[in-house]
């Protein structure tokens, strides 16, 4: 089994886990929403209060990250999901909800505006308004706190949808300060930035496979990130399968493999091929790059591999 690359892909996991904010992130296909069940795991293992969330779509009746801890769909407000984990979506229209009632004294007002059509395609079609409600829904769930001031949620993993989305929300701060420098817009703007782009509290882990194409957009996710002033906490190498042959062996190998069509002969190729995708991400993604094996498994098993292996690399 490979595990962490590095001391400094050990230590980047338990300061990962240890963030109140984690953005999972990276392209489709990579396992990205499998990664997040298991450190939620991981997480609640380690005695945190865990909220695990996604984006949620009008019409969405079906969460690959609910179906991996039992439902089909994540509740709309925090739930209990097992020991430890609560589940819940993250709602556009919420955001934009809570926000008006904090700036508009009225409640019946903010109802019946909500309420308006006319509103509602303003808030869908407008540049923005939509990735607004987002963050702010994120920002009260990460500002809520039990009746001792303990945060309720001691750390949110975001399952998020698609890396132009990532880049929309971590970039939305910027974006709207220089055109809304003032007013209680730019207030709740600032509060968000203070926890997401502060390596204290927020972190993405960008999760990717060792392919050339994966490896390729990871690299160019992780500038954009850094664009947008978020922090990297790790790039995290899923299914990767071990090569059980020493160079002399792959010497030998190699030209008879060349000679025939021989079955096995692509997993023997690949593995020069993955060894080649780390040692490019080592090289260009200044920040710690860990490997998690290659499971035979789905589903529940699945995780239960997942969240077994990162254990084992958080006390390495």
């Amino acid at each position: 089994m490979t595990l962490p690359t590095g001391p400094s892909s050990v230590d980047a996991y338990a300061r990962l886990l240890d963030k109140r904010i984690v953005l999972v992130t990276g392209k489709g296909g990579v396992g990205r929403t499998s990664i997040t069940a298991a450190l939620a795991r991981v997480a609640a293992d380690n005695g945190r209060r865990v909220l695990v969330t996604e984006i949620g779509e009008p019409g969405g009746d079906y969460s690959p990250l609910a179906r991996l801890f039992g439902r089909d769909t994540l509740p709309a407000a925090p739930q209990q999901l097992e020991p430890g984990v609560s589940g819940s979506l993250l709602w556009s229209r919420v955001g934009h909800t809570r926000f008006l009632e904090k700036v508009l004294p009225v409640p019946a007002l903010v109802k019946a505006g909500m309420r308006s059509k006319a509103l509602g395609r303003l808030l869908d079609a407008a540049p923005s308004f939509h990735e607004m409600g987002v963050f702010y829904h994120l920002l009260t769930l990460l500002k809520q706190r039990r009746a001792d001031g303990e945060y309720e949620h001691e750390t949110v993993l975001l399952d998020m949808p698609a890396t132009g989305h990532t880049l929309a929300l971590t970039g939305l701060p910027a974006i709207l300060l220089k055109i809304l420098p003032t007013g209680p817009i730019a207030d709740l703007l600032r509060e968000g930035q203070a926890m997401l782009n502060n390596p204290a509290t927020g972190a993405a882990c960008v999760v990717t496979l060792p392919e050339t194409l994966p490896v390729s957009e990871c690299l160019e996710l992780l500038d954009g990130l850094r664009a947008t002033r978020m922090p990297v906490g790790m790039v995290l190498v899923n299914r990767v399968v071990n090569d059980p042959f020493t160079d002399e062996e792959r010497a030998w190998l190699g030209p008879i493999l060349a000679s025939r069509p021989t079955i096995g002969a692509a997993r023997f190729h690949s593995a020069a091929q993955t060894e080649r995708s780390l040692e490019r991400l080592r090289r260009h993604a200044r920040v710690p790059v860990s490997t998690l094996p290659e499971f035979p498994f789905a589903g529940a098993d699945l995780i239960r591999r997942l969240s077994a292996a990162l254990t084992r690399a958080e006390a390495a």
